[in-house]
């Protein structure tokens, strides 16, 4: 039998532009991330005013919501670099709200942010996943990402060295 509600399965959920209505429970979200200590290095809360920057510099924002409008996830890709010849390279970074997770929504809105991505004309996404964050090493495996390598030592997180697996993935509509 089946664990997930009808409200929560993957099908029930749609990924819709991120809209700056959207920062306050985007910040609810990434702040769970932080508070985690599995998906990234930042170790304050922020604020739904330091999300609302991010549409400044944005190149693709998704939203996942649930049948009733509610935001359970998102995925984002801001510029990799400065140089001009990075120009359509997005990093990106998707979270999901600690009540939804495992139940597809990383996986809608990995599969919107790629498409705003191609419709955006970039022509690689990459991240960087601590490797202890297999949940999140599956689903980029599941969506066509690459590892292509390791940063050891990338950064301290609470004192520790923590590595990261580099993951990648071409869009090669955008590649002339």
């Amino acid at each position: 039998m089946n664990s997930i509600s009808d409200a929560t399965r993957p099908d029930t959920l749609k990924a819709r532009p991120a809209k700056r209505a959207d920062a306050p429970a985007i910040t609810e979200i990434y702040n769970q991330g932080i508070e985690d200590r599995i998906a990234t290095f930042e170790t304050e809360p922020r604020s739904p005013a330091d999300i609302a920057a991010w549409f400044e510099d944005a190149l693709a924002f998704v939203s996942v919501v649930d049948p009733a409008g509610h935001v359970v996830g998102y995925a984002v890709a801001h510029p990799y670099a400065d140089r001009c010849c990075y120009r359509g390279i997005g990093e990106f970074s998707v979270y999901v709200r600690r009540a939804h997770r495992g139940r597809g929504a990383g996986q809608v809105a990995m599969a919107a942010l790629v498409e705003a991505a191609r419709d955006r004309g970039l022509w690689k996404l990459m991240s960087r996943i601590f490797p202890e964050n297999r949940a999140s090493l599956g689903l980029m495996a599941r969506m066509g990402f690459k590892a292509i390598g390791v940063h050891e030592k990338h950064g301290k997180l609470d004192g520790v060295w923590r590595d990261c697996v580099i993951v990648e993935r071409m869009i090669p509509e955008n590649i002339d």
